[in-house]
């Protein structure tokens, strides 16, 4: 792996390039990673993969505790790794331990030894030898260390003994010499400045190629965030790349970018799927969302429920001017069928809108970065949909 940082803005936010030996092409960042279910996106079959934009979909997140069910790591191993088991020789895989849709942390399942995840194989707890060994056999290109994730309502003699088991586990995992990768090291500290401070400078004191943030989204209060999201900014070096899972909402999504974060995971575009919802809100490269009457709003322009009965007749696609494999070959109302059969197609077809859109919003916010207009982006974007909602709430 290699990682370039461009340029850092005072506007906000930097501009980076990600070099992995099995993608064709630098991956600019700010970045998305599509998260997978062992190895492959939730719905989308590998066939597709291809309509997503390139190069900006090559980066896959993959949770190696998913394996655990079916070919033994030894067996992964012999056939070449995860790229060559899934035939996706040109993208690039990220392995973080925890799937953050499936698995929510268990503080009191943690030990000394390893943390405790749900897993295909019921709930386990994992050691630096055992994940290390996974990570050896299924070569992914980025790899997290194991982190002791803890939600903000447990106490602060909890809190501190999540950040010193997560240093002492980067130190196990250094320490085996892993033959795959590059070592991501985990950052915890939960709701605590000192803690998540604290923590963030013993993983830049160890020879790491990038930082895994945790602990995001677990019970925190969102005027916290930027205080927090600083404290760790503010001590890891500028030239590593910096990775966060639990902010999905487009508005963290722009907190996270605001404080100097390079890559995130994409469980919020799994969730709108799963739900029924494809996304629609503007990709206007000045921020501006919505084009509105004060009480005229007869919907939430910021997603649609293709579940509803409204569309069962509607033959426009999602949305006219999108360019994704789903808005050009097939209509509302016929997705709004197949959620009515219950056939997983339409699942299919919404991720790869769902995908598409929140890539391209990436692209937006990566121009508008370039230009030095992020803040004025950030700001008019957030203001906009806030606008939005209070129009609906008036309407209601």
């Amino acid at each position: 792996m290699k990682f370039v940082v461009k340029k850092a803005y005072c506007s906000g936010g930097r501009i980076g390039a990600l070099e992995l030996g099995s993608c064709p092409k630098p991956i600019e960042t700010p970045a998305l990673l599509l998260s997978t279910r062992k190895g492959l996106p939730h719905f989308i079959a590998p066939d597709l993969l291809t309509s997503l934009p390139f190069p900006d979909s090559h980066l896959l997140q993959i949770s190696p505790l998913h394996f655990l069910e079916g070919l033994a790591s030894t067996t992964i191993s012999k056939i070449g790794g995860l790229h060559q088991m899934l035939s996706l020789h040109q993208y690039g895989i990220a392995a973080v331990a925890r799937d953050s849709i499936q698995c929510l942390p268990e503080s009191k399942g943690a030990t000394k030894l390893g943390p405790s995840f749900e897993t295909p194989c019921g709930r386990l707890s994992i050691n630096s030898k055992d994940y290390v060994e996974m990570i050896s056999c299924m070569r992914p290109n980025i790899w997290a260390t194991l982190a002791d994730e803890v939600p903000a309502w447990v106490s602060e003699k909890r809190n501190k003994t999540s950040v010193d088991r997560t240093v002492r586990w980067l130190d196990d995992c250094l320490a085996l010499n892993p033959a795959a990768g590059s070592v991501f090291g985990a950052v915890v500290g939960g709701p605590n400045f000192d803690e998540r401070m604290r923590c963030a400078m013993e993983v830049a004191k160890r020879n790491v190629s990038g930082y895994w943030i945790g602990g995001f989204g677990l019970g925190e209060r969102i005027e916290e965030r930027p205080a927090l999201l600083s404290a760790i900014i503010d001590v890891l070096p500028d030239e590593k790349p910096r990775m966060i899972s639990g902010l999905g909402l487009p508005e963290e999504i722009l907190e996270g970018i605001d404080a100097g974060i390079d890559l995130f995971d994409s469980t919020y575009v799994y969730c709108l799927t799963l739900g029924g919802f494809a996304l629609t809100f503007s990709l206007d490269n000045g921020g501006n969302q919505y084009d509105f009457q004060r009480c005229q709003v007869e919907r939430d322009l910021t997603k649609i429920n293709l579940r509803a009965k409204v569309y069962s007749k509607d033959m426009s696609p999602i949305l006219g001017n999108c360019t994704c494999y789903t808005c050009r070959n097939h209509t509302k109302a016929y997705i709004n069928h197949l959620f009515n059969v219950h056939e997983m197609l339409a699942q299919t077809l919404l991720e790869i809108h769902n995908t598409h859109h929140y890539l391209m919003f990436f692209r937006v916010i990566r121009e508008a970065i370039k230009d030095g207009r992020f803040k004025k982006f950030r700001m008019t974007f957030i203001e906009s949909r806030r606008v939005h909602q209070e129009t609906k709430a008036d309407c209601a």
